[in-house]
């Protein structure tokens, strides 16, 4: 569906952009958490999750951070777009819902990870459900929709941690969770790699894996095989395509004429999401869960590669 920028606010490297629909009409609901594939002037294909104050069907909000080494999508947002560019998205999408009930709800959000978060904040201050969040950046100034997250509603919710090192920052996390009921908590995490890391270690080890919720915006480090060339087998036409080293599965499939949907090829998306038959996968990627990446029945061609010679796909 194609979706007009109402309104640009830039902020510190951060830009802020609401969207409504080119006729006027309704947009599809949402729940906090979601997220909507945004097809950008120059082609490529980015997800932003939604972080408005209120789920609304009259339009969304985005929020984009410049990345010193984009691939072209925040930068193209940043220097091409324009209030009243048209912009192509698909219908929301949600891979990190709030739990619907819990005793104590604790967000933590590191640097632009807070776009989702805020949403959720919103959500459980309407629903009159506790919760915490936490917010992690390097300074002040890094601090997205400071305005809002400094004011009431939400201002007595919420805890700023700036320009720590690693060691505090782990020793945060652990008191917040610490405060929190053990048994009837439910913990969230969106940001960097490390951050996420330091997070789920200890939100596990309180609260249990299947109370933790997470969502990153990038690929998750690939493992050593990552240069490991193998061997991928389509079931369905009894064709194996060579995998070599340095190279995704997707791009081999890619060009071999195998007509699989991508959109963000790092992982996090789920759209190029494959079966798989036979073989043991390297999950990368943030996208599936503890219970997915043990039960070994898929992989993302863009990012994950196997741990044994020959790995068989449902294509």
């Amino acid at each position: 569906m194609d979706v007009v920028i109402s309104s640009i606010t830039d902020t510190n490297g951060i830009r802020v952009l609401e969207l409504a629909a080119v006729d006027g009409a309704a947009l599809p609901s949402y729940e906090a958490g979601a997220h909507i594939d945004v097809t950008l002037g120059n082609g490529l294909v980015r997800q932003y999750f939604l972080c408005c104050r209120e789920p609304s069907s009259a339009g969304y909000r985005i929020a984009v951070k410049r990345e010193a080494g984009s691939r072209g999508g925040s930068a193209w947002l940043h220097d091409m777009a324009r209030t009243g560019s048209v912009l192509s998205i698909g219908p929301p999408r949600n891979a990190f819902a709030l739990a619907p009930q819990a005793g104590m709800h604790l967000l933590f959000a590191g640097g632009i990870g807070i776009t989702p978060i805020l949403s959720m904040a919103y959500t459980l201050l309407r629903r009159k459900q506790p919760f915490r969040l936490a917010c992690y950046v390097r300074d002040e100034a890094s601090l997205a929709f400071s305005t809002e997250l400094r004011a009431s509603p939400l201002a007595p919710y919420v805890e700023v941690f700036c320009g720590l090192g690693p060691q505090d920052t782990a020793a945060s996390i652990g008191k917040l969770l610490a405060a929190a009921p053990a048994n009837d908590s439910h913990a969230y995490v969106c940001g960097p790699a490390a951050f996420m890391d330091a997070v789920t270690a200890q939100a596990e080890a309180r609260f249990g894996a299947s109370a933790l919720h997470k969502e990153s915006f990038g690929a998750v480090p690939a493992s050593g095989t990552s240069e490991q060339p193998f061997v991928l087998r389509l079931s369905r036409t009894q064709c194996d395509i060579a995998i070599p080293a340095g190279r995704s599965a997707l791009a081999c499939l890619q060009d071999a004429g195998i007509n699989i949907d991508s959109s963000c090829e790092v992982g996090v998306c789920g759209t190029c999401r494959t079966a798989v038959l036979d073989g043991v996968p390297d999950h990368q990627g943030s996208l599936l869960s503890a219970q997915e990446r043990k039960a070994n029945n898929c992989f993302l061609p863009c990012v994950s590669r196997p741990l044994t010679p020959v790995l068989v796909i449902d294509l």
